[in-house]
């Protein structure tokens, strides 16, 4: 679809992906919302969006609450998936597996591990602290000579089908009566403290009654247009696909080395990634695999943990951009100051597709409510930015 179906739209959202179809499916699926709601997204293949480049992994082991019951949401709300976006009686099984995150501990870092445990386990996750034995006996392949403890999530933590998820939510949001196009947003016009109406690459003006920035790693542009500045860039982030010559036995979950490098299985083969290199600014277009961070970094950490990965070869790679939040790696959400009805949901830093059920929720509850209703996310706003007030979360991957 190239041409607009309404002069004015209740709800503009710029962007398509996992936040963007949250967003629209909240808002079509609210009884208390009546409005029209169109989705412009600038690229409506996705092939090179956050989302569908993702690890689309959900955890509940944070350090903030907050953090902890947004994921919560998530998977109460991918394990309903199916029933909640069916279609004529026909769901989207995401095949969620919940296999868990394993994050293993050094012994500095131990008394860390036993409180965190305690706190997400108080919130109603399901984290079991393994001592080493413990560790060993349930997964044999790891060497845990160095290791005081790991962290185990027994339920509810696990991966998903990325791209099932961004589409069923905007499918069923579009058979609710959501409008979606292809189109990128050039311009904002903005009057007494509101905005207006939105300018298209193709020429379309849409007047709006209010705007969802949910453009992930280029939000920056489109919050300049309002002389904004949002502390959001894109970061690069390699992943790699690797064949075991010998394959560690069971069904392993996604593994957090002491290294900060991670790997899960993915059918036959594993995925595994790290922390980039090189400095968090990236060009919009640059997905180059740097391959260096297999070699350098993921191999040589992944030998030392266990014999099954001393012998790999990695099979496939690709290159995917985080909305890195470089103020303090936490989502941005809820309206602007001075601004009212343009609404940031940005910045998620690698969360976004696990934390995007709660974020679409959010927005729905400020657009139809003016307030949070199920989560308050009010210490996740744009002001804590202007304030220079950090969201702390110990717990960045």
């Amino acid at each position: 679809m190239t041409m607009i179906l309404k002069e004015f739209y209740d709800v503009v959202i710029i962007g398509g992906a996992a936040m963007g179809s949250s967003a629209a499916y909240f808002l079509m699926e609210n009884p208390d919302f009546d409005g029209s709601v169109l989705i412009v997204e600038r690229d409506a293949t996705y092939s090179l969006s956050s989302t569908a480049r993702s690890l689309s992994s959900l955890r509940h082991q944070f350090t903030n609450p907050l953090n902890v019951k947004i994921s919560l949401f998530g998977t109460e709300f991918i394990r309903e998936f199916s029933d909640r976006t069916a279609i004529g009686g026909q769901g989207v099984d995401l095949s969620f597996r919940e296999n868990g995150y394993l994050f293993l501990w050094s012994p500095k870092d131990l008394e860390r591990a036993k409180t965190q445990v305690l706190k997400q386990n108080s919130l109603g996750a399901d984290i079991e602290l393994l001592a080493p034995r413990e560790l060993e006996e349930l997964f044999p392949h790891l060497r845990a000579n160095d290791i005081a403890a790991a962290s185990y999530g027994r339920s509810g933590e696990g991966w998903f089908d990325n791209v099932g998820l961004m589409d069923g939510l905007r499918r069923k949001a579009c058979s609710r009566g959501a409008h979606a196009i292809e189109d990128e947003i050039v311009g904002l016009k903005a009057a007494r403290g509101r905005v207006a109406s939105l300018q298209t690459a193709t020429g379309l003006n849409i007047a709006c009654g209010a705007v969802v920035n949910a453009s992930g790693p280029r939000c920056a542009q489109i919050t300049a247009m309002l002389e904004i500045d949002i502390p959001v860039v894109p970061q690069k982030r390699s992943v790699f696909v690797i064949d075991c010559q010998r394959p560690p036995a069971g069904d392993l979950p996604l593994m957090i080395d002491v290294t900060g490098v991670f790997c899960r299985p993915e059918g036959s083969f594993f995925i595994c990634g790290c922390e980039p290199l090189a400095a968090c600014d990236t060009e919009f277009d640059d997905f180059d695999v740097v391959h260096e961070e297999f070699e350098e970094v993921i191999w040589p950490s992944l030998a030392g943990r266990s014999e099954n990965f001393e012998a790999v070869k990695v099979v496939n790679s690709w290159a995917g951009h985080y909305a890195f939040n470089v103020f303090d790696q936490n989502a941005i959400i809820g309206p602007h100051p001075e601004i009212e009805n343009f609404y940031f949901v940005n910045g998620f830093s690698g969360h976004g597709i696990q934390q995007s059920p709660a974020m679409g929720r959010a927005i729905s509850e400020l657009v139809a409510y003016g307030e949070y209703r199920s989560l308050d996310l009010t210490d996740m706003g744009f002001e804590r930015i202007l304030a220079e007030t950090r969201f702390l979360e110990g717990a960045i991957i």
